[in-house]
């Protein structure tokens, strides 16, 4: 039951992730977030599709971990590499996501991609099946530096806009807020579906411990 409900919530939240990813791609004009610009401008320069550049930047930073340190490295890793990818593709292809309207209503989207992305985020984090791709590769450079893991993120993320920028990625300044949205969103979630897990996990073992003939 609670491998079961654990599994669901990590697919629930990948599926979140992809579509508020899709959903900031579509007002892309006023910036994203550094990993999205890089897929953004990898896109634009070589084809391909937004979603396939997230895999490649994906498994290309799990292949990194596997070196520096692979106990960040499992199925999950995986799964989120490969997952998230073709779900943005699938939210941007499907035509059921609102256009750029050029007024207000851009930055309303906006603001509704990164909370749902932030939502996304804790789900899959809370459902405990591995870390992302991005987050094992972060983890991994904290053990390797001495950084603790907001630096190392804080760095390596500036990096990306870097590359993103010399690339002509869609950098403007909502690019440098995400972080003071989406972390928020992202602690509150995982707390919530933390404590949901926990509830669940301590009824599972309550019910186990009731002699048989109780039960019966």
């Amino acid at each position: 039951m609670i491998k079961l409900f654990r599994y669901l919530l990590f697919f629930g939240g990948l599926v979140c992730f992809g579509l508020g990813n899709a959903l900031a791609i579509k007002v892309k004009f006023l910036g994203l977030h550094p990993w999205d610009v890089l897929n953004v401008a990898l896109y634009q320069h070589f084809g391909l599709s937004i979603g396939t550049w997230s895999i490649i930047c994906g498994l290309f930073l799990v292949s990194i971990s596997l070196f520096m340190n692979r106990k960040y490295i499992n199925i999950g890793t995986f799964l989120n590499a490969l997952i998230i990818g073709p779900t943005m593709d699938f939210f941007l292809w499907s035509g059921i996501l609102p256009n750029a309207t050029h007024t207000w209503v851009d930055y309303f989207i906006l603001l509704t991609a990164i909370i749902i992305t932030g939502i996304g985020g804790g789900m899959y984090v809370a459902g405990g099946i591995g870390a992302g791709p991005r987050d094992g590769f972060m983890l991994s450079i904290s053990d390797k530096t001495g950084l603790s893991v907001s630096k190392a993120r804080m760095i390596v993320e500036s990096l990306v806009l870097i590359i993103g920028y010399f690339l002509s990625g869609p950098i403007f300044i909502a690019s440098f807020f995400y972080t003071f949205i989406q972390s928020p969103m992202f602690h509150q979630s995982l707390n919530f579906f933390k404590k949901i897990v926990e509830k669940i996990e301590k009824r599972q073992e309550l019910k186990q411990s009731i002699p048989f003939e109780k039960l019966g």
